[in-house]
């Protein structure tokens, strides 16, 4: 009837078709709803898995009724800011025997948890299967108890724990190791090589990132290809490794992604022999930090022995035509490509990479000499382009960039530094393709 009042409609819905729209939610969208009536907020909240909670030690005070509200929640991220009190072992026990179905837990600058509440941690949550910390004052008993208590652990994340950095090296030592590992990340350790039992002791170990971590680490990697030859994936930033490590990591036939991150005493030597023996490699980054160390040589053995190589970032490092019409030829399958910093990419090898590069679906150019006549090698060349992203390129013009979306036969994303091109360039083409800005991805069709 006309007169009647508006009829809400979501009455008629069941709490299992709510619960389904709420999963197709962003976080804030799902907060908003949950304020629009009772039945709302408790449908929402038994649907969340993920919570993030500020890890200050007045949180203890809000568990209760947090735990109470929240029954379904798998991932936990507790955060503390640095310069506040954070929760105690007290409020992690409370939240391993309220929360015993958890399979994610981040720690964030948590400082007042100690191995105590970590044992209890892992005491009440056996199934855990992801830990994260950062900035948190355990040590080795903490981690063990965690390794023994948990058997489904499956990635470790360690970064900046403040319990290893004040015992002596010699006395640091996990006794235990978890058959179902698959991922460990050591990121800014004083002893991390203190690992070197538990990665050895893993044997189901697919995934090792080692990043600005202390001390000399050629011996580890050396054990690693003796006792876990069947790792996938090894990433080393900040580190002092050299190429005797590379020598050992070539043993390991089953790496498929290499990440070189800023590793000075790496060369071409070792770059070679990881290629000429892993075969499976699909991704390779190497950052090198202008030392001119990994070169031509080292690409073209890339190339020569990594046919399935599928993305291939370089960074500092000044390949040329040579070693890019090696790998732009026997690469075919190579569909993303990054070049940053690197002084010998022009429009030769832009021009040599349009040509030869069928499969390329992304292309990544960053502060190279590349001009509108390398673009212009684009317009017939990879016809699977889809995406090309141009930063710090001086040379590049607007005008340049207009020929080159106008002219292609296909849909380009185009991702560029509008900051380098001249002002009067900068604004509205005719066609409506490019507004101003500090930077612009913008798409064309063809007409």
């Amino acid at each position: 009837m006309a007169g009647d009042p508006p009829r809400d409609f979501t009455l008629d819905l069941p709490d299992d078709c709510l619960e389904i729209v709420f999963h197709l939610l962003g976080a804030d969208d799902r907060k908003f709803c949950s304020l629009v009536c009772r039945r709302w907020l408790k449908v929402e909240a038994h649907t969340r898995r993920r919570l993030t909670l500020d890890a200050q030690s007045s949180l203890s005070e809000a568990l209760p009724s947090l735990i109470a509200r929240f029954d379904a929640v798998s991932s936990l991220s507790l955060r503390c800011d640095r310069l506040s009190d954070s929760i105690g072992d007290d409020a992690l026990d409370l939240i391993a025997r309220s929360w015993p179905s958890l399979a994610r837990i981040k720690l964030r600058s948590c400082r007042r948890v100690t191995d105590l509440g970590m044992s209890a941690l892992a005491a009440g949550i056996p199934s855990l299967r992801r830990l994260s910390v950062t900035s948190c004052s355990f040590g080795t008993a903490g981690l063990d108890a965690v390794l023994q208590g948990c058997p489904c652990l499956e990635n470790l994340s360690i970064k900046g724990l403040r319990g290893l950095s004040n015992l002596p090296h010699q006395v640091v030592r996990f006794a235990a190791a978890s058959s179902a590992l698959l991922s460990i990340c050591l990121n800014e350790l004083y002893n991390g090589q203190c690992f070197a039992p538990l990665i050895a002791a893993s044997p189901n170990l697919r995934t090792l990132k080692i990043i600005r971590c202390s001390g000399e680490w050629d011996s580890l990697l050396k054990l690693i290809a003796e006792k876990v030859p069947q790792i996938v994936e090894i990433h080393l930033e900040k580190i002092q490794v050299s190429d005797q490590g590379l020598f050992a990591l070539s043993s390991c036939p089953d790496l498929e992604v290499l990440r070189l991150v800023k590793t000075p005493e790496c060369t071409d030597a070792g770059v070679i022999a990881i290629a000429e023996k892993c075969h499976r490699i699909r991704k390779i980054h190497i950052d090198g930090w202008r030392m001119n160390l990994i070169g031509d040589y080292g690409l073209m053995a890339i190339a020569k022995g990594c046919s399935e190589l599928q993305e291939l970032v370089l960074i500092g490092i000044n390949p040329t035509v040579q070693s890019m019409e090696v790998i732009a030829s026997s690469c075919r399958g190579l569909e993303r490509l990054a070049l940053c910093g690197c002084e010998t990419i022009g429009d030769a090898e832009v021009a040599c990479i349009a040509t030869k590069c069928t499969a390329m679906r992304k292309l990544c150019i960053k502060g190279c000499p590349v001009t509108d006549r390398g673009l212009e090698a684009l317009v017939e060349g990879c016809p699977n382009l889809m995406k090309i992203k141009l930063k710090r390129c001086n040379r590049v013009t607007r005008q340049g960039l207009d020929r080159l979306m106008s002219a292609r036969g296909t849909p380009l994303a185009v991702s560029l530094d509008a900051m380098n091109l001249q002002e009067s360039d900068v604004g509205m083409s005719e066609n409506g393709m490019l507004e101003s800005g500090s930077e612009e991805a913008v798409s064309s069709r063809a007409d």
